[in-house]
């Protein structure tokens, strides 16, 4: 990550919004709201949040147990390079976050099928594979 804030600071800041928050999710989204974009942006690419935390701070949903988990145990940061989060009969959905925007992307495991961005990115996705199982 080429942080323009300093880790040091960076790790500061997100243990300040833990001790403010512990493992309340929406607790953490709210809190990630009031920060500068700066701050908030390399928050959410770094490793000092997980990936469910990033997840939730864009989306506002809760993604189910398994996709939950799945998130919870990677770090943040790799969300620039997109992370598997759940699959859906044989497709995949991707979690990203590109340019400081969220996607959220259906795959077939090998090709993507579509992509979809912003904050209604995974109900989007999710209608998207509901319509292809029909």
């Amino acid at each position: 990550m080429n942080s323009k804030i300093p880790y040091d600071t960076l790790a500061d800041i997100a243990d300040g919004l833990f001790a403010r928050c512990e493992d309340d999710i929406a607790c953490i989204a709210e809190q990630l709201d009031t920060f500068p974009p700066d701050i908030r942006d390399e928050l959410i690419v770094s490793d000092l949040l997980n990936a469910y935390q990033a997840f939730y701070y864009f989306f506002r949903v809760y993604p189910g147990d398994i996709a939950e988990e799945i998130l919870m145990l990677q770090p943040s940061g790799n969300v620039t390079r997109g992370i598997m989060m759940d699959e859906i009969d044989l497709l995949e959905l991707v979690f990203s976050v590109l340019n400081k925007v969220p996607q959220i992307s259906v795959t077939d495991g090998a090709v993507v099928l579509a992509s979809f961005q912003g904050k209604n990115a995974y109900l989007q996705a999710r209608s998207f594979i509901e319509d292809i199982l029909k």
